[in-house]
């Protein structure tokens, strides 16, 4: 027996958070029957809809994927813009992003059909390492950068230490490339950091997940994890 949030979240359906929404919603029937509660526990000879659409389990799969700039981390979009999944319209699983990168940022972005594999490494006490690469308007020093280390208030919330390097300076453009590695991942987090520290955001990357790259992509690409890229993210998640 399985809680029915669980279920759902396994089907590649939604995030187990959304598919509790699903079932407050009453948009999800056992058996014939709305139900509501979400303590609920189904079997797999339970029949489990969400919509009225039966839902039945996949193997979960997971995928590593360069977002190019200029497209929505999301399965569907009101406004008719690209999304994610649209570039991997190849997989059959019904999988979502695992996060977000904001429209205009590039880079890793992980994509699954698994919800507890993406509800481990979104979860804030989850402490997995996201490198990126951002492109300021400023000259970035040390001193600029500094209180990032030390974790500050943004937005009237507190984050998480950073650490940082700057790749390099342009004194004649008055631009610098910063790196910067979090284990956060709040909206607009990065851009808000080095925005606090007078070195807006001009162009930003996310160039690593834990230990995944980018290596052999180019932007709209993807490829599946292999099943030790899958048991190291969730080893990084549970320390």
């Amino acid at each position: 027996m399985e809680r029915l949030q669980k279920v759902i979240a396994h089907a590649g359906i939604a995030s187990r958070r959304k598919a509790e929404t699903y079932i407050l919603d009453g948009r999800v029937k056992v058996n014939g029957q709305v139900v509501k509660e979400l303590g609920t526990q189904v079997s797999a000879k339970d029949r489990v809809e969400v919509d009225n659409v039966p839902i039945y389990q996949e193997e979960p799969v997971y995928y590593l994927f360069y977002k190019p700039r200029g497209v929505i981390s999301a399965v569907s979009d009101d406004k008719n813009r690209k999304v994610v999944v649209d570039y991997l319209s190849d997989v059959r699983e019904r999988i979502y992003p695992v996060g977000r990168l904001d429209y205009d940022t590039s880079g890793l972005l992980l994509l699954t059909n698994d919800g507890n594999f993406s509800q481990k490494l979104t979860h804030p006490k989850h402490e997995v390492d996201k490198v990126y690469v951002a492109k300021v308007k400023g000259i970035a020093e040390k001193r600029n950068l500094l209180p990032l280390t030390r974790g500050m208030r943004i937005e009237g919330k507190r984050v998480a230490p950073a650490r940082f390097e700057i790749l390099s300076t342009d004194i004649k453009a008055q631009t610098s490339i910063v790196q910067l590695t979090i284990h956060e991942g709040r909206n607009h987090q990065v851009k808000n950091m080095l925005k606090a520290v007078g070195l807006p955001v001009q162009k930003l990357k996310r160039e690593k997940y834990g230990e995944l790259t980018l290596a052999g992509l180019r932007p709209g690409e993807y490829r599946e994890l292999n099943k030790k890229e899958v048991s190291q993210l969730l080893d990084k998640a549970k320390k």
